[in-house]
């Protein structure tokens, strides 16, 4: 058959080579050792934690190499794809501190998306354009190149026929797929073809592979090292009838092409890798290093069994979940990465005051097997995080969360920020810092007793305290109450209450003799908490006291008396 031929036949409006490509983007000019990374995302409107964790790597990999991170659409899946989902995508990376040097952006130099499908969608940068569904032309030339070299072709099989061949397959036991015997189009005369496409028959166009299962091939893995796997076989689809690239194929030509280096991505893609270097090998390009992540697992409540998170099961996979409940961005970056890299969690105890930038990452100390996500360790690492926070730093993102996700609540907090700042820096510094806080919907709960309209009772009276000798501890205390004492001789005023009531000054002393007294200072003490606070545990009482002045208190005070 004349290849060059039947090249012409399928595409005869494509004038360009490989060359001139090759010339349009050239080898990047970037220092030794630079890597070039992209995130690759297809536009389906969710944005999950997966997303997030695989952009990390990529964000670090590039960025402390002194290279770039690019961000492409994936947008050949029509069916899939959901209108304005890169702009949330954007604006969601961006969020949690993760920005691309160049492709797709929100404001970028020129539009390069189709008319009519994305109006916002526009780009920056010399490799675009960086969504796949403009890029037809130049995965022509390269599927054109292929069919010259007899290595793609034509295939016009009906999907009755391949749905036939499927069954055949699975009745027999055997792999599926188009390959071998089943590929019933792969060696049809350069006439046969032209009298097909003259008669109207769809086709797409199919890598003709050169593979044998009998072989075995190997790849390096930045994170698993060598890996040895058969060869593909598959005659797979590369352009389907729609006009559009399939995944294997447009990833393949857009990585070369974009001059990525390292290609991270989920372990889930390991079982493509045969199908992606044969590709490559046929472009006669070099591959990419890759770098298969693992999945994000979580047990399972009911079954106590590691699983995958699940968009359907578990609400924590989506990135938004975060965002309304509050997350400081850096938290869930921070927990992320010490389940991303082995390392990062002995660095930072090492450095608890460093910035997270300074954080030498590497690909070698990342999982090669399921990473566990809990949910109680990410509001450890946030109490930790939020501990180096400023009052100021804690009240400018409540602020912002409530604007965004509780506007009733924002009035509220933009009339109260002196009170606010003093409040979210009770305990705040020094050697010990408070560490609860963690998350902003949280802490507004943590806090709301402050705010008058949503102060309540939520803790039990002491239990060994009686309901006549709360009346009196109360009565005493708001008798003796001075917002002008110290908190020493605040504290002394309550040892007084309470040695004159029958209760232990020392809790060590109701410890030995509990016969001997009522209770001690802590159950007395913890009657004024509850009346102040609505709380049986809080961070300083005197402090609280003073932030809230001496009319509220003692109006709090008369207040529980009665209940």
């Amino acid at each position: 058959m004349d290849h060059k031929e039947l090249a012409e036949l399928l595409f005869p409006d494509i004038n360009k080579t490989i060359e001139d490509l090759e010339r349009e983007y050239p080898e990047r000019d970037l220092a030794e050792g630079a890597r070039v990374t992209r995130l690759a995302p297809s536009p389906t409107g969710f944005i999950h934690l997966g997303n997030l964790f695989g952009a990390m790597a990529d964000e670090r990999m590039a960025h402390q190499s002194n290279g770039i991170c690019y961000l492409r659409v994936e947008d050949t899946d029509e069916k899939r794809e959901v209108e304005g989902a890169v702009p949330i995508l954007l604006d969601t990376l961006s969020y949690f501190g993760i920005n691309f040097d160049e492709g797709a952006c929100k404001n970028g130099t020129q539009e390069s998306r189709p008319s009519g499908v994305d109006p916002e969608g526009s780009e920056r940068g010399a490799y675009g354009p960086y969504w796949q569904s403009a890029r037809g032309d130049i995965y022509k030339v390269c599927i054109k190149y292929l069919v010259e070299k007899g290595m793609a072709y034509p295939c016009f099989m009906t999907e009755e026929e391949i749905d036939a061949i499927r069954k055949e397959q699975e009745a027999g036991k055997i792999n599926p797929g188009i390959y071998g015997k089943y590929a019933k189009d792969r060696d049809l005369s350069l006439d046969e073809i032209k009298k097909r496409i003259a008669e109207g028959r769809s086709y797409v166009i199919r890598f003709k592979s050169p593979g044998d299962e009998s072989r075995y091939f190997t790849c390096y893995d930045e994170i698993r090292g060598n890996i040895s796997m058969p060869e593909n076989v598959q005659d797979v689809v590369i352009l389907k009838k729609n006009d559009l690239p399939t995944y294997h194929f447009a990833h393949v030509v857009d990585d070369h092409f974009m001059r990525t280096t390292h290609v991270v991505r989920g372990e889930e893609w390991m079982a493509s890798l045969p199908i992606h270097v044969q590709l490559f090998e046929a472009m006669e390009w070099e591959h990419p290093v890759y770098v298969h992540n693992t999945s994000l697992m979580k047990i399972d409540e009911t079954t106590g069994q590691k699983r995958k998170l699940s968009k359907r099961k578990d609400p924590e996979l989506g990135l938004s979940f975060y965002k309304e409940l509050g997350y400081f961005p850096e938290a869930v970056r921070e927990y992320l990465m010490t389940i991303l890299c082995s390392d990062f969690e002995e660095w930072r105890i090492a450095n608890p005051s460093a910035d997270y930038d300074e954080f030498k990452f590497s690909a070698e100390k990342m999982s090669d097997s399921g990473t566990l996500f809990d949910i109680n360790k990410l509001n450890d690492v946030s109490k930790d995080v939020l501990a180096r926070k400023t009052a100021k730093e804690i009240y400018d993102f409540m602020l912002g969360w409530a604007k965004e996700f509780q506007p009733e609540k924002a009035k509220l907090l933009e009339d109260n920020k002196d009170m606010l700042l003093k409040v979210f820096d009770i305990d705040r510094g020094g050697e010990k810092p408070r560490k609860d806080l963690i998350y902003a919907g949280q802490i507004f709960e943590f806090v709301k007793y402050f705010f008058d309209e949503y102060f309540v009772y939520e803790s039990e009276w002491p239990a060994e305290v009686s309901k006549e000798d709360r009346k009196e501890i109360l009565q005493r205390y708001l008798e003796s109450y001075d917002p002008s004492d110290d908190n020493a001789a605040w504290f002394e005023k309550i040892r007084a209450i309470t040695a004159d009531m029958g209760y232990a000054v020392k809790p060590k002393d109701y410890k030995k003799n509990p016969e001997s007294y009522k209770g001690h200072v802590g159950h007395v003490s913890g009657v004024v908490r509850i009346a102040v606070t609505g709380r049986a545990n809080s961070p300083d009482l005197w402090t609280i006291q003073q932030i809230l002045g001496r009319e509220r208190v003692e109006e709090r005070i008369r207040r529980a008396e009665e209940a």
